[in-house]
């Protein structure tokens, strides 16, 4: 049902687009200050029966969200729920709206628009498709759009078209961080605009990089988090949304881990005690986690003291966790790790080639430890190499290059029950043309990971005293790490 039904949204859409658009159309002109922008569709709660819509105008208008089955679209929204129960709020001279919708039905697509009833002002149509638990789905990464100018947004918007043609069948899609560079109104603008086709007919799971809102860059405060519609799951911590935001969610046999790595210096002990209780709760198959900056990297970011500091803060954590894939951006640069434990490379990692789908595919049975991904980047701002990457990031690579002149970059993740596979592609930035330039997949048994009661405090207030004293032990032994690992690397070779 789910996949057949992506298949037609296109095609749906495009009848959207010649009977739906009308009335947006039609009142756009009269009503500049109501036009609607800037729309996503997010995870927010269950991901069988929600999601999170949110949009922007310039004017404080109504927020309403019309929603109806594909198979019962035709071109009208005569035949949808409307939902009101949501809010407008004001930032940066815009409104932002945000509607929540949680009575939907599993594995199945829908067709929306939002925008205000009263003044029959619309968006587009837009669609998307709720998981149906099957443990069977495939979702697209991308990373560090990153852009300044209306030009290099659209050039970035060929990678994600390149992606959506790979991957047809894609449920979801991740956006690892800094979608913008300056994080002005033109750049969310001119982001939105260009990757509409994707944010519009794609769920959507937001990552928060350090350009996107994040109190130590131009003091952008709760600018991420007026952008997208996610649902807060740690009322306990005042800072969740100041700077980024960190939440997840399950999708089919898999539990994603959307972290924050903008609350740093070091990452506070609330986001990462939420951490330890989210992922011990589940029971997943699969424990996926999603970060902006890097723990292993070879780009020009991984010895700052702020990524040294966040890898004492969270390897331990991926280890204690199992942790099985880690998704970053932030380097602009490509890197996947070999199995990593205890921040060594794990040697004993059984290998078997199977034919999946037609393709033999190796894969890594049952192995210990974590996989570290950064795909590089999707925009135009792409870094060389570091080759003075702190240990023992080197020898922890399992493949890497710089894709500086080449093309975005963006991967492709199927989880089907006990296998899980990653690909990751090239477009070509003259020709589009998409290469395969790396792959990785994991099959292990199922069953294994079983929930567990953990309750460490996520308090802000309470956790005030040991994340101070957190700072200055970390602080302390990224300095040893500088005289003791990096200095003797860069002079000794």
């Amino acid at each position: 049902m789910k996949r057949i039904s992506t298949k037609i949204i296109s095609v749906v859409l495009c009848v959207g687009i010649l009977f739906g658009g009308a009335s947006y159309a039609a009142y756009a002109e009269d009503n500049d200050g109501l036009t609607v922008k800037r729309v996503s569709c997010c995870f927010n709660g269950d991901s069988q029966t929600s999601r999170g819509f949110c949009w922007f105008t310039l004017d404080k208008c109504d927020s309403d969200v019309q929603v109806v089955k594909t198979a019962d679209y035709n071109g009208s929204f005569d035949n949808a729920k409307t939902y009101s129960d949501g809010s407008c709020e004001k930032i940066r001279k815009q409104y932002s709206h945000k509607v929540t919708v949680s009575d939907l039905e599993p594995g199945t697509a829908y067709t929306y628009r939002v925008g205000d009833a009263s003044a029959d002002v619309w968006s587009k149509a837009g669609t998307f498709v709720t998981d149906d638990g099957d443990n069977e789905f495939s979702f697209i990464t991308i990373a560090d759009v990153q852009a300044s100018s209306d030009e290099n947004f659209a050039k970035a918007s060929e990678t994600m078209k390149g992606a959506m043609a790979t991957c047809p069948d894609a449920e979801f899609m991740v956006n690892l961080g800094d979608f913008v560079n300056d994080n002005t109104n033109d750049e969310w603008d001119w982001y939105f605009k260009n990757f509409e086709f994707a944010n519009m007919n794609l769920t959507f799971a937001p990552v928060a990089g350090n350009h996107d809102g994040n109190i130590t860059n131009k003091f952008n405060i709760n600018v991420f988090q007026s952008m997208f519609n996610l649902s807060n799951p740690d009322t306990n911590s005042c800072t969740n949304g100041v700077n980024g935001f960190y939440y997840s969610f399950d999708y089919g046999n898999a539990h994603f881990v959307v972290l924050n790595t903008n609350d740093m210096y070091p990452m506070t002990q609330s986001q990462r005690n939420w951490f330890v209780n989210d992922v011990k709760k589940s029971d997943a198959d699969w424990n996926i986690v999603l970060m902006h900056r890097a723990s292993y990297s070879e780009g020009k970011n991984i010895n700052k003291p702020d990524t040294i500091i966040m890898r004492e803060v969270l390897l331990p954590l991926f280890d204690e966790l199992d942790i099985d894939l880690v998704y970053a951006g932030h380097d602009h640069v490509y890197y996947r790790s070999y199995q990593v434990e205890n921040d060594k490379v794990v040697d004993d990692v059984t290998y078997v080639t199977e034919n999946y789908n037609g393709e033999e595919v190796t894969f890594a049975v049952n192995p210990r430890g974590t996989v570290h991904i950064l795909p590089s980047t999707a925009g135009t701002k792409r870094y060389g190499l570091n080759e003075d990457a702190i240990d023992p990031i080197d020898e922890c690579a399992a493949f890497k290059m710089s894709t500086r002149d080449m093309g975005g970059c963006f991967t492709t993740t199927t989880i089907d029950n006990d296998k899980l596979i990653v690909k990751s592609y090239l477009v070509d930035d003259e020709t589009q043309e998409i290469t395969l330039i790396d792959q990785y997949a994991i099959k292990k048994d199922m069953g294994q990971n079983k929930a567990e009661e953990s309750n460490l405090p996520t308090s802000t207030v309470v956790n005030a005293i040991p994340t101070a004293i957190d700072l200055v032990v970390d602080v302390a032994i990224m300095l040893v790490k500088y005289l003791f690992v990096l200095v003797p690397q860069l002079i000794f070779g």
